[in-house]
């Protein structure tokens, strides 16, 4: 993966407060990290950075569409998704991100790398089961759902069989269930 210059944060220089990123991600942001789960994107990304006098405090947020397969019918549409995250940033001797929602920069960096954090985000936010919404109500038309109802089998109308039994079966059943 390259680092773009374009997702670094340098909080060195930043006042104390709140300060706000906007990003639009694109497919070349996806490239980067070599994933190619789908055809095209189209997010809007906010990032809201809280400078402390100790630690930075890093708020993310998306919103947009990601031109995927259909699972079912493998017809493209585009899905829509949304997410955030909240990333708390400390300073330390060593760098360390082992967990999820605190990174750890020495002392000393003056600026923060999210594009790591952003790609997370989006990529979690998408659903492992992708159905395309004219499945859902029945308006898609495309050779896979002709297929699919070829194939699927009728139900039968199961004839009711009036079965006569023995009378005496019937008496002995009625043992059973008196007890």
């Amino acid at each position: 993966m390259k680092v773009s210059n374009e997702f670094l944060i340098p909080f060195i220089g930043l006042k104390l407060g709140k300060h706000q990123f906007d990003y639009q991600i694109d497919k070349t942001f996806f490239d980067r990290f070599e994933y190619d789960d789908f055809e095209s994107c189209d997010i809007k990304t906010t990032v809201v950075l809280e400078k402390k006098t100790t630690m930075l405090e890093l708020h993310f947020k998306h919103k947009g569409t990601v031109n995927v397969p259909c699972d079912l019918t493998s017809e493209p549409f585009d899905l829509p998704i949304k997410g955030k995250i909240k990333l708390i940033v400390q300073f330390g001797d060593a760098f360390n991100d082992e967990n999820e929602e605190l990174l750890i920069l020495p002392h000393g960096e003056h600026q923060v790398d999210i594009s790591q954090y952003i790609y997370e985000m989006i990529v979690l936010s998408i659903p492992l089961k992708r159905v395309h919404p004219g499945v859902k109500n029945g308006t898609l038309q495309s050779e896979a759902i002709d297929k699919l109802q070829e194939l699927t089998v009728k139900e039968k109308k199961a004839e009711k069989k009036t079965e006569e039994t023995d009378p005496r079966w019937d008496q002995l059943k009625k043992l059973l269930t008196d007890k």
